[in-house]
């Protein structure tokens, strides 16, 4: 540690993949620590800032863009400060985030091999307390389990009386369906980075992002991580083969067509998959409820057009859910699926519970069409600028793009992790750092 100060930002690393305990602050949906930390060690290196800002400059405005789109919202709809001040803040640490790699690594230059170990390390830990949830629920272990009822803001391998479920194990996750969001949203795009300049880092994350992934399959984690895993070795397939050489093109076209062979080895096995299959939407009532969740928000916005450009204003979910509620139920009915449930839940939902389990749904609906295109443009833009665009980036923004269906988090580290990269491509991989462009 270059000061004191460093000692917050190992402590986020270390804290990476705990966000769904108690000991979080509440964001929709999820419990992390990581992100206050990220925002503390910014504010105790405010120094660093003219120097981070200068070259980031359009990412540390976002904060203040997402505040003038609230504007009409706020001023015509409702202002709920608590939900309004998580949504911004949300974006502020998402903000703050960069900022700290910048800090640590461009600007004190703190040993990269530190950090990817300490992720290392934390995430190793993260899968050992899942197996230790796994065989609580296997032998009933009922002290242990009602640990983990009491750790977890929603335990899902708790005790049978749990709300959430009792049977899944979730590591230190909000839930297990974020599995896929930290293997493959942070530790896949770190293994992309120490190729050809760190073959023992390589190897090290490769083996825990497969051995995480297989094992929270095999214990019955969900659905999702089974998703996940086939979406990212598709990915990972088309990124690693060279396209133009006959021999790899072969290999690559027969590695896809054993991970389609995977998929329909998932859909036979897996009940819940199976269910979806067979049933259509209502076949799996988790996946069932995450589409009409994000409905009623989205018929709010086509019922009153007037927000579909700037939106409802942060923190208003809950107002656009009650307005398209209605029409949610009608097409639902209309489609003949369920719909009591749906209407059972829009009817109880506030702005200090409401969520909708996708960041697309959750950012159209606070900040509008001009928002989201905002997030979109300044990611192409930024890797326009720096001549970046090539297979591995493209592949990485696919992936992260895919990730960001299923979860709403705006604080969460991939976006952060993938501006920050394609500016300093070599940072890892080479210690000090030689000068780069400014990010505009």
């Amino acid at each position: 540690m270059s000061d004191r100060s460093d000692a917050l930002f190992y402590l986020a690393l270390i804290v990476l993949p705990v966000d769904g305990t108690v000991l979080g602050l509440y964001a929709p949906f999820w419990t992390p620590i990581s992100p206050w930390l990220f925002l503390l060690y910014t504010a105790a290196n405010w120094r660093e800032l003219p120097r981070v800002y200068r070259r980031f400059r359009v990412w540390c405005l976002t904060p203040l863009v997402m505040v003038v789109l609230s504007a009409l919202g706020w001023a015509t709809v409702a202002f709920h400060p608590v939900p309004a001040l998580t949504s911004l803040m949300a974006v502020v640490c998402a903000a703050a985030c960069l900022t700290s790699l910048d800090i640590a690594l461009r600007g004190k230059r703190l040993p990269w091999q530190d950090m990817v170990r300490t992720l290392i390390a934390a995430y190793w830990f993260a899968f050992a307390v899942g197996v230790v949830q796994w065989l609580a629920i296997r032998l009933d272990l009922g002290s242990v389990r009602t640990y983990f009822t009491h750790l977890m803001a929603r335990p899902y391998g708790g005790l049978p009386s749990s709300p959430w479920g009792s049977g899944r194990p979730q590591f230190l996750f909000a839930e297990p369906s974020y599995i896929g969001m930290h293997l493959f949203g942070v530790l896949l795009p770190l293994m992309w980075m120490m190729r050809g300049r760190d073959g023992i880092y390589r190897r090290r994350l490769r083996d825990l992002i497969v051995v995480f992934s297989v094992g929270a399959v095999v214990m019955g984690a969900g659905v999702r991580i089974i998703l996940d895993s086939l979406v990212a070795l598709v990915i990972v397939i088309v990124e690693r083969t060279s396209w133009h050489a006959a021999d790899q093109r072969r290999q690559g076209i027969a590695e896809l067509c054993g991970v389609m062979v995977l998929g329909a080895a998932s859909m036979a096995l897996n009940g819940r998959l199976n269910s979806i299959a067979a049933n259509g939407m209502e076949g799996d009532g988790s996946f069932y409820a995450r589409i009409w969740q994000s409905l009623a928000p989205l018929c709010g916005l086509l019922r009153q057009p007037i927000y579909l450009l700037t939106g409802y204003g942060a923190g208003n979910i809950a107002d656009a859910t009650h307005d398209g509620a209605a029409w949610s139920v009608h097409v639902l009915r209309t489609l003949r699926l369920d719909a009591n449930t749906p209407a059972a839940w829009y009817a109880r939902m506030t702005p200090d519970t409401v969520w909708t389990m996708s960041a697309y749904t959750s950012f159209l609906t606070e900040y509008g069409l001009i928002g989201l295109a905002v997030v979109i443009v300044l990611l192409i833009r930024h890797v326009s600028g720096l001549r970046m665009w090539n297979k591995t980036v493209t592949c990485w923004l696919v992936l992260v793009a895919y990730l960001y269906v299923q979860f709403e988090g705006y604080a969460f580290y991939a976006i952060p992790l993938f501006v920050w990269a394609v500016a300093e491509p070599e940072t890892l991989a080479r210690g000090p750092m030689r000068p780069a462009p400014s990010v505009r």
